[in-house]
């Protein structure tokens, strides 16, 4: 059994705890988590947050002193180490990045990058459009940042599939495009569907080089040297499977079926790789489920044919899942996935299948978040989950039970309004 659940003992004691203490900057790098939220309007400004590690109390540190963002801001992913922090502005279509101080706090940013147009050849001329970034991922390496670009139009509003920008990420948080072309910067067009709509990526996610160093299926084992990219197409109603090359270039999995990716539910709004590279699950915002695949690879077989990374439909799927189904996560340790029903203000719960992948709903099947729920995330020990929480200005806090994965309602925390982003170190 693991041996880190100090907290458990103190949770009577959280659950009546108020609102986190105001202008506060309690914060250690040794023995704290940091909670980096990110606002969509309003404010405009990043928020920090001090985790204790033993009772889950959290401790303002960045709120009205927190760095500014461009304009407002949507994802937040930090790197690896807890260095930087990178936020998705879509209204300039760029990404920032800031600097994690010691204390908790983010320093001033380090520039923004700007995402490179789509271009679209109209007759004789070349018309540029700006994309409009909605989401981001970060490999497991901090390698790489992937992002999905929304479908949009052209000066005579036909509509134009959307694409999949992706950023090196170099020495001191630096960022450089990865081109899909050899003479210019270019994202990476999403495939035009026989029959279907113009490509509308909506979520995206990695497979891992890393495993989990203990408690997971898969410590011990040797893990991928590559990687895949998975994302959904929010139209069609698919998930398109990408290969990743060493420099970030990617390139698209043919499936050989009537459609160029898999399919999933109606209106996949949210996709995550299990730690161990073994299973992808999609959230389906309109058929209130969850889609579940095995990756056909070393790990997998004998449930595939061919070990090449390719999705093979999980015994049971879709599974049903809350109303408006969409961002999902693992755990740390790929025993349970935690999905959020932004339609229905929760958070469903489903024990993992070790052998094929199938979801087991907990008991309870989901616990309350607060009105509208966008993002979630949960820490690298597998003790805390967080949640942000759109229209009610806070961050639901869970503590994650080991052993059975329920969740256990803390105290929420009161951010600026309009929560949208939320990252845990």
């Amino acid at each position: 059994m693991r041996t880190r659940f100090a907290w458990i003992a103190g949770i009577v004691v959280l659950v009546a705890i108020g609102a986190l203490m105001a202008c506060s900057s309690k914060y250690t790098n040794h023995f704290n988590g940091l909670v980096v939220v990110s606002t969509y309007s309003g404010d405009n400004v990043m928020e920090t947050f001090s985790l204790d590690l033993g009772n889950g109390q959290m401790t303002q540190i960045n709120n009205a002193n927190g760095p500014p963002t461009p304009a407002p801001a949507t994802a937040v992913v930090l790197d690896p180490a807890g260095a930087y922090a990178y936020v998705l502005i879509p209204q300039s279509s760029a990404i920032a990045v800031y600097p994690v101080n010691s204390d908790g706090t983010l320093g001033s940013s380090l520039g923004t990058t700007t995402l490179s147009d789509t271009e679209l050849i109209v007759g004789s001329t070349t018309e540029k459009i700006p994309v409009v970034p909605v989401t981001m991922a970060m490999d497991s390496a901090g390698k790489f940042l992937f992002i999905a670009d929304a479908s949009t139009s052209d000066s005579a509003s036909n509509p134009v599939p959307g694409t999949i920008s992706v950023l090196a990420i170099g020495s001191n948080g630096s960022l450089a495009e990865v081109s899909s072309s050899s003479t210019e910067t270019k994202p990476f067009a999403l495939p035009i569907q026989p029959g279907g709509q113009p490509a509308d990526p909506s979520a995206l996610a990695v497979t891992p080089t890393g495993f989990p160093t203990l408690y997971a299926p898969c410590s011990g084992h040797v893990p991928p040297t590559t990687e895949d990219l998975y994302v959904t197409d929010f139209v069609n109603n698919i998930v398109l499977n990408y290969t990743v090359s060493s420099t970030g270039f990617i390139a698209l999995v043919n499936t050989g079926g009537s459609t160029l990716g898999v399919p999933t539910g109606t209106r996949p709004n949210g996709v995550t790789v299990d730690p161990c590279n073994r299973f992808v699950y999609v959230g389906n915002q309109q058929s209130n489920s969850v889609s579940a695949y095995t990756i056909c690879n070393a790990v997998s077989l004998p449930q595939c044919q061919n070990a090449d990374d390719s999705l093979l439909a999980v015994p049971g799927s879709p599974f049903n899942s809350g109303n408006g189904a969409g961002p999902l996560l693992e755990d740390a340790y790929a025993g349970f996935l935690y999905v959020l029903a932004s339609n229905a203000d929760a958070v469903y719960g489903y024990k993992i299948s070790p052998t094929n992948g199938a979801l087991t709903p907990l008991s309870p099947a989901f616990v309350a978040t607060n009105a509208y729920p966008t993002s979630i995330a949960i820490r690298s020990d597998d003790s805390f989950m967080f949640v942000a929480n759109f229209n009610s200005g806070t961050l639901s806090e869970y503590g994650v039970t080991p052993g059975d994965g329920a969740l256990t309602v803390l105290t929420p925390v009161t951010t600026f309004p309009t929560p949208w982003g939320v990252a845990v170190k």
